[in-house]
This record gives C-alpha cells, structure tokens and sequence, in this order.
C-alpha cells in the first residue's frame, strides 16, 4: 500500500522584541552581542502550554493532514550542506552537536554522508533563498510561502501517517550576521526535530517569532525532552498527548513547582 505523507512547512520570521521575566540567567557563551537572557524555571502548566501549542499546528501543510504528534522514531542522522558567501558549516555543525548532546534522547548524530541523512541543513545567502524555495518545492508554492510571511529561514517536514518524521530539510541564511544566523540555526533545528508551530504570546520559547534568541534556551530544551520521551509517541492525538504531559513533566523533574 502507498504510504501517505504529509509536508509541513515551518516559515520563519525573526524579530528583536524581548520579553522580562524572573528567574533568568544570561545569555550563554557564544550568543550574539545583544541577545535577551534565558528564562531558567517554568511550573507544570507553563510547559504543557508550551508542548501543546508548539508540537500541534504548523504555518502551511501539504497533502495529507498529519494526525498528531510528528517525531522522529529511530536515531537521527543530520547532515549540514555548505553554502553560501559566509562559511558557517562548522558553526551549523557545532550547534547540531549542542542538541545532542544537550537532548540524548534525540539520539542525534552529525553524519558527513548526505545520502544517510534524516535532516539537512542547507547554508544559503540572502538573495538565494528565493531561489532555494522554488527549487524545492516549485513557483506556485514557493510564492505561496512568501505570500503568507517574509520569511528569513524555513523548513520543510516530511511525515508518514502514523507521525513519524520521514526526512527534514531547513534553510539557514548565512550572509546577515550572527544574528540572524545563530536564530535561524536553533530555530530551524527545533522544527527539524517536531516542534512544528510557533507561539507569538509564549514569552519563553525561541518559536515565538517576536523574539530573537539564537541559541537553546532551558524552555525549548525541556519540551524537545518531553517530545522524544518513549512515551511521547509519533501520531498521539492532541488529548492524549495532553493526557500523558502531567505524568511526564512530574517524573522528569522539569517544572519547577
């Protein structure tokens, strides 16, 4: 039987805003001059919110509708395409080796081979992007994206029906400066791993286009665990997942209350 896949496209649009809030610590080492301090303690509901808005929903779809949580179900191969004016190919690489060592159950591994690659990660400049759009998924839906947002970076996710991510492709533009590139790095790769919408009101997440982050926030750590619990698993409906997150957040230790 052919099997039914669905293509979730995740455009990104950064912005500067930022958020106060207590219990923050500083931007870690390596984060671009200006970036807004991490929020480091979050209760039970804070992080259910968070899952639920952020694993479910995506910007554009195509073909089939995914029937609930999409995550990969077998180790993950990534592997970072050099490209563009600027050469970030070691920095890409670095950040993808943060995830995993950051998130083990990601079981997420740097691979050199693009042919056994589960995520691509495509290094392209400015002016390319448009061009990578079409290339990848051709005029009439590239400008369909572009119509919807003014995106910066994006990613395209490919999921069978029962949920489990087929392959993941991002676009990283690497000719605007560290920030744009260290945002749409860490943003790109938590859409790659399933973290498919984004939240404009959640004032925590790097996912909230409002906001220019630009590396792995504690926040988004915890939800990337929480997806890749075994128990978290691809193709759960929106009130199981809901069901199951208490007993996860609890045992995990992750909230703070």
């Amino acid at each position: 039987m052919q099997q039914s896949i669905a293509t979730v496209v995740i455009l990104s649009a950064l912005a500067s805003a930022a958020f106060a809030a207590s219990n923050r610590q500083p931007a870690p080492p390596g984060s671009f001059a200006g970036a807004p301090p991490q929020y480091t303690r979050f209760t039970a509901d804070e992080l259910q919110r968070g899952f639920m808005a952020l694993a479910f929903g995506s910007d554009l779809r195509l073909g089939a509708r995914p029937k609930g949580i999409r995550r990969f179900d077998r180790p993950i191969h990534l592997h970072v395409v050099a490209g563009g004016g600027v050469d970030r190919t070691a920095a890409m690489q670095r950040i993808a080796g943060e995830y995993a060592e950051k998130v083990p159950a990601l079981n997420l591994t740097v691979a050199q081979d693009a042919s056994s690659a589960d995520v691509e990660i495509r290094l392209i400049d400015e002016k390319d992007f448009s061009a990578a759009l079409t290339e990848a998924f051709g005029r009439a839906t590239a400008r369909a994206f572009v119509a919807k947002t003014d995106p910066q970076c994006m990613t395209s996710v490919k999921s069978d029906e029962g949920g489990q991510i087929v392959q993941a492709v991002s676009f990283v533009i690497v000719d605007k400066g560290d920030a744009v590139f260290l945002d749409c790095a860490y943003h790109e790769l938590l859409h790659a791993f399933g973290l498919s919408n984004h939240d404009q009101h959640n004032a925590w997440t790097t996912l909230n286009q409002r906001r220019r982050v630009g590396y792995l926030s504690v926040y988004d750590r915890a939800l990337l665990s929480l997806l890749y619990d075994p128990r978290m698993r691809p193709g759960m409906t929106r009130a199981e997942a809901q069901a199951l997150l208490p007993r996860l957040i609890a045992e995990s230790g992750l909230a703070s209350e």
